[in-house]
C-alpha cells in the first residue's frame, strides 16, 4: 500500500518526491496503566504509531531524491520523555518512532537525505483534546511555562524548517517543540 501512495505520488506531480512528513498517532483515550492495556490495544498502538513510520520511512530511504534536499521527518512526542503512567503504549511506540529517526540518519551517509523527528508536547488539537476533562487540559495549560497550549502553526514552523534548505544540517535529531513544559 506504502508503495502505491509513493507511486501515486509521484505520477500526479511528475516528480520524485523530495520530503516524506510522517505524522500518524493514536493512544488509547481511557490511558490504561500497562498492567491494564489490552494486547489489541498495544498492537494497534504500535502499528499506526510505529509500523506505520517504519513502512513510509523505508519507502522513503530507497526512492527519495539522492544528492541533497531528500527529507524525512517523523512526528514523535514529547511524551516520551513525561513517561506519564497511562501512556504507556503510546510513549513506547513513540519512543521507538524516535530512536528509528536517529539510526536512519545514520544508515542513510552519504545520500544526502537527512532524518529528524519533532516531538510535540500538549497541541490544541482534537488528538489532544480526546478523552480529557477541562480541569486537565487547565493542568497542562499550567504546566507550561509559555501559559498556553502549542497551536498547530508551532509544530508546522518547525518541520518546514527540517524541510527546507536551511535545515540541512540538522540530522538525526529529536527536536521537543513543547513550550518547555518538558526540559
Amino acid at each position: 500500500m506504502v508503495k502505491l501512495l509513493f507511486d501515486m505520488t509521484e505520477q500526479e506531480f511528475c516528480s520524485k518526491i523530495h520530503i516524506l512528513v510522517n505524522c500518524a498517532g493514536v493512544t488509547d483515550p481511557q490511558h490504561p496503566a500497562l498492567a491494564n492495556t489490552a494486547v489489541e490495544d498495544w498492537d494497534k498502538t504500535f502499528n499506526v504509531n510505529t509500523r506505520g513510520a517504519f513502512l513510509c520511512s523505508k519507502e522513503a530511504a530507497n526512492r527519495l531524491a539522492r544528492g541533497g534536499g531528500g527529507r524525512i521527518i517523523l512526528i514523535s512526542t514529547s511524551v516520551v520523555g513525561a513517561l506519564y503512567p497511562g501512556y504507556g503504549a503510546y510513549a513506547a511506540s513513540k519512543a521507538a518512532v524516535e530512536t528509528m529517526a536517529k539510526i536512519m540518519a545514520k544508515e542513510l551517509k552519504g545520500s544526502g537525505i537527512t532524518v529528524n523527528g519533532v516531538a510535540p508536547g500538549p497541541v490544541a488539537t482534537e488528538f489532544f483534546f480526546a478523552g480529557k476533562t477541562e480541569e486537565t487540559v487547565n493542568r497542562k495549560v499550567d504546566s507550561c511555562p509559555l501559559g498556553r497550549l502549542g497551536q498547530p502553526e508551532d509544530v508546522s514552523k518547525i518541520v518546514g524548517f527540517l524541510a527546507g534548505d536551511d535545515g540541512e544540517w540538522i540530522n538525526g535529531q529529536v527536536i521537543r517543540a513543547n513550550g518547555g513544559t518538558f526540559v
